[in-house]
Formats: C-alpha cells, structure tokens, sequence
C-alpha cells in the first residue's frame, strides 16, 4: 500500500466544499482564504490522482469520483471526529478506572489515606491497585500498564512527572543482628566505607544513588559488591550477615528477628508520591495529585 499523504484539514476542506459547491462559502466556514481551500483541493486531487470537482467562474460541482469519495468519507470522518471528542470528555473528567502502582518498599499508611480521600471526593472513579517490581521500577507506566506509580521522588526521567509528596521516611541502616553495628544507637554515612553492600542494576540510577551513595563525605568509595534481581534477596543477605543495607524505617520487610534497623543520622529523608508519565496525564491523574497535595506528608 503506497503511502497516503494529505491531512485532516484536506478532508474538512473536501467535504466541505462538498457540501457547499462554493469556494468563498467553504473559505468562511474553515476560516481560511480562498486561495488556501483551492490549494488544499488541488493537493488532495493530486494525492488521488484525478479531479474530484469540476469548477465554474462560480461554483464547484462533484465530480463522479468525487461524489463516491464523499460518500464514503463523511461517515468515517464523523467517527473519528466522535472519539476525538469522546476521549477529551473523558480526558478532563475523573470518572473511570485509575490504576496505581506501588512497589512493595513504598506501599504504606499514606497511600492508603490518600485512596480513601480519593475516592471519597470522586466516588464515580475507582482505583485498582498494584504491586510493581522494583526491577523495572518506570517500565508499567511508560507502557501505560498503570496511570500512576507511587515511589521515592528521587526522579531523573524527562518522560516522567513528579507529583507531591505524600510522606517522608527517614533512614535506617539495615544490618544482621550480630553485626557489631546492630548495637549502635546511630550510624553515619562514613559508616558505609567500611562495609559491602547489594547492588541493583535493574534499579533507576538516580534513586540508587540517592539510597546507596557511591562515596562517603570523606570521599571513600562504598562497596556495592553484591548483585540482586530482588529486594528480598537483600534482606536474605543482611540477615546473614553478608552485606548492609540503606533503606527507610517502617520497612515490613525488616521487620524480623536476624535484621536490625539502625538510624542514619546525616542522611536526608527519603520523600515518597506519586509519579506519572508526562505525555499520559488526565483528569483522573491532576485529581489524584490535587488530593495528595492536599493531604501532605503522613506524621512519622
């Protein structure tokens, strides 16, 4: 098939001259010159490849492929002007299905209060929620498998947008209870010169660095040694005792008896919201995001 190469606005000109049979008429109704309508109609002719009017000093008439190209295009132009307008009526009204992805390190109190206060401002959208791997932490959302993914706004994506901040989890060293750090009331970023650490390297770069520094502030370098394809292969490591581990309190993963959580004192709080792709926003996106703003980070 050779390729088609006019526009919609060759179309609207067609079929309103079409209709019209007049070129100073069509040239009012679409709000251009005369000159550019005869222009469109000419180029449209020449992509088909024979005349569709036949023109007079004053007025146009169909010609007989013309007649049956109008026929056969008016109902398809008016579908496609239809869902045009149908997805901008929904594009601006948060009625539907929002999907929200959270990864298992992020999922919490906060998430939950802002569903609820969502839903209860817009009880005609529903939210279905799930769980996405933290091995391919952006991939739902740019494959339009989730609208929103609630996660760590440490964010270095151009393709992506950073919503508010729904809660802020401050940081803890995770290490085995025999480690001789697990008896420490605090530990410092220098601390992590001094140990082995997983590594990631399905894991956005930005974040990772963010949770697991590549240096310390006397500017050692920190030993991310062991690879993982999951969060819970680096619990299974702390726990025996192979390497230590940067993350945020109230983490349920850490939560067992081999594994203590120590605070970091001079790193920063991790902020968690809401992220979304950019090109895909809505009404039921900039709705979810005006709820969370409104509802602010969770008391720790």
């Amino acid at each position: 098939m050779s390729e088609v190469r006019f526009t919609l606005v060759h179309v609207e000109a067609f079929l309103t001259l079409a209709e019209e049979l007049h070129f100073g008429r069509t040239a009012e109704r679409l709000h251009l010159s005369q000159p550019q309508v005869s222009r469109l109609i000419a180029s449209l002719e020449r992509e088909i490849g024979a005349p569709l009017f036949e023109r007079t000093s004053r007025r146009a008439r169909l010609t007989p492929l013309g007649h049956r190209l109008a026929d056969r295009m008016k109902p398809a132009y008016g579908q496609l002007l239809a869902a045009v307008h149908d997805a901008r009526t929904e594009a601006r009204q948060p009625a539907g299905l929002l999907r929200v992805g959270f990864a298992a390190t992020a999922e919490g109190q906060a998430l939950t209060q802002v569903v609820e206060a969502f839903e209860a401002r817009h009880p005609d959208c529903r939210i279905a929620l799930c769980e996405i791997n933290v091995t391919d932490l952006y991939g739902p959302l740019r494959r339009g498998e989730i609208d929103i993914l609630i996660s760590w706004l440490i964010l270095d994506e151009p393709d992506l947008t950073a919503g508010p901040v729904i809660d802020s989890r401050s940081r803890v060293l995770a290490v085995a209870s025999a480690h001789p750090l697990a008896v420490r009331r605090s530990v410092s970023v220098e601390d992590l010169g001094d140990e082995e650490i997983a590594i990631m390297p399905q894991y956005p770069a930005a974040l990772h660095d963010a949770i697991t520094p590549l240096y310390t502030p006397s500017g050692r370098a920190v030993h991310r040694t062991y690879r993982v394809g999951t969060i819970h292969e680096t619990a299974s490591l702390v726990a025996r005792g192979r390497v230590i581990h940067p993350t945020v309190e109230h983490m349920p993963l850490f939560r067992r008896s081999d594994i203590v959580t120590i605070p970091i004192r001079d790193m920063p709080p991790l902020p968690l919201g809401p992220i979304w792709c950019t090109a895909h926003e809505n009404a039921r996106i900039r709705a979810f995001a005006e709820i969370a703003a409104g509802r602010g980070p969770a008391p720790s």
